[in-house]
């Protein structure tokens, strides 16, 4: 009851002092928590675990981005194949906090385990490789396919929490608090003299202690009935019958094939980015993590500010600013020969990236009825995760192919990211706005 009281004040106070109330301080600190996993995990010290292992000669190391991106994209098509079904829970039962506990608590134990089997040693070995590494990436897609499974119920959740002019606000101060996380999260690099097995021990932890505000401090609303057991069969085929709806939502659905594009590009980029800064761009291990702190900075910035100008000019027009910041700074890292023009990009990608989840869920929420706002949040991660398969595949598909060429490998991979982005700022760009309340202020 406490913690609806204090939703209800935080929705009539005034300005920015909403953001401080318990609910959402707690709700923002578990993209604080996520973000933890996903820039330790997932963008910095997975990959350097990955190429530090395989080896480190040019032909060994545009395997190892193949086999990153191939991790990530497996990741992503698991999340394909359940998303149908979370969306059906959400619009069934309402419920979304005890699906992001769980979620989050199964991700957090396979980050464990990460760090249990990098520090196994044997000399077994499996299709060529050790076990324990074998080990290590295959948990790995584990713990990213339940976090991504838990951040379809955490986004859904922003709509209980204010109101609707509120949205792109407290979507802006929960990426920058994210983006905070980021910053806490790399003082594990501290314990890279000890090995990975420490520093996927202490990302665990750290993704666990900030959690516990939403574990305790968040309730689910009244569920709207009992939860009963739902066919994961009926979420594909209500999307079936939303796609057969589509002049009735085009709006929304024109967006997710823009979205579709553009994810593509930034969820590789994500994937790969320490690793083509270190084997193409020349950086060391410690220069990267520098980097990857300035481009932090810039997505806190950026996401904070996004928030702000979503407000101002619509989150339509936001997105394509976005995905134009965005094709800059692929174009400048696929071309970047000296240390420079990466740092430039680099700082651009970070604020394309932290702007990308505050324009994209602001509009999710504008454009869904109400009463399928759970469905197509379950549809948004449906589009995105689908786009995270195809995107790492094209990716690690090239530098398999051209292996033999080099650094040239990953600059062709890394060029394709960018016709994808332009593909999803056309389609964006070619779409009507929906009048809605945006529009109206």
């Amino acid at each position: 009851m406490e913690g609806k009281r204090d939703v209800q004040s935080a929705k009539r106070a005034g300005g920015l002092g909403f953001l401080l109330s318990l609910p959402i301080l707690s709700w923002a600190l578990y993209d604080f928590a996520n973000t933890i996993f996903s820039s330790n995990i997932t963008t910095v010290f997975f990959p350097f675990y990955v190429t530090d292992a395989i080896g480190n000669t040019e032909e060994m190391q545009q395997l190892g981005n193949t086999l990153i991106a191939y991790a990530n994209a497996l990741a992503s098509f698991f999340l394909v194949i359940f998303s149908p079904l979370f969306g059906v829970w959400i619009d069934q039962t309402g419920r979304k906090q005890r699906y992001i506990v769980r979620f989050a608590g199964i991700s957090i134990v396979c980050t464990i385990f990460m760090g249990v089997f990098a520090g196994w040693e044997s000399d077994r070995l499996l299709f060529g490789l050790p076990i324990p590494f074998i080990a290590t990436v295959l948990v790995f897609v584990l713990a990213k396919f339940f976090y991504n499974s838990s951040l379809v119920f955490y986004d859904a959740k922003i709509s209980d929490l204010v109101p609707r002019e509120r949205l792109s606000t407290l979507s802006g101060f929960g990426v920058a608090v994210g983006y905070i996380g980021t910053l806490v999260g790399l003082l594990v690099y501290f314990l890279m003299d000890y090995g990975y097995a420490y520093v996927f021990l202490a990302t665990a932890g750290l993704y666990l202690i900030f959690s516990l505000p939403l574990f305790f401090f968040l309730k689910d609303k009244q569920p709207k009935q009992k939860c009963t057991r739902v066919s994961i069969w009926r979420g594909y085929k209500e999307i079936i019958t939303t796609f057969k709806e589509i002049s009735k939502h085009r709006s929304i659905f024109r967006f997710m094939m823009a979205y579709f594009f553009v994810n593509d590009a930034i969820a590789t980029t994500i994937a790969v980015m320490s690793v083509y800064a270190v084997s193409v761009v020349g950086f060391s291990s410690g220069q990267f993590i520098l980097l990857y702190l300035v481009s932090t900075v810039t997505a806190i910035i950026g996401s904070f500010c996004f928030g702000q100008i979503a407000n101002k000019i619509g989150a339509h027009r936001s997105f394509s600013v976005v995905a134009l910041v965005m094709i800059i700074a692929l174009t400048i890292g696929a071309l970047a020969t000296a240390q420079w023009m990466f740092w430039i990009a680099g700082g651009l990608f970070g604020i394309a990236l932290g702007s990308i989840w505050v324009t994209s869920r602001t509009l999710i929420v504008d454009l869904s009825p109400a009463e399928k706002q759970g469905q197509f949040f379950g549809l948004f991660a449906f589009s995105g995760k689908v786009s995270s398969i195809i995107g790492p595949v094209i990716y690690g598909s090239i530098t398999l192919v051209l292996k033999d060429f080099g650094d040239l490998a990953s600059r062709l991979a890394l060029t394709s990211l960018i016709l994808l982005t332009i593909i999803g700022l056309v389609v964006h760009v070619t779409t009507k706005q929906r009048t809605d309340w945006t529009e109206a202020r």
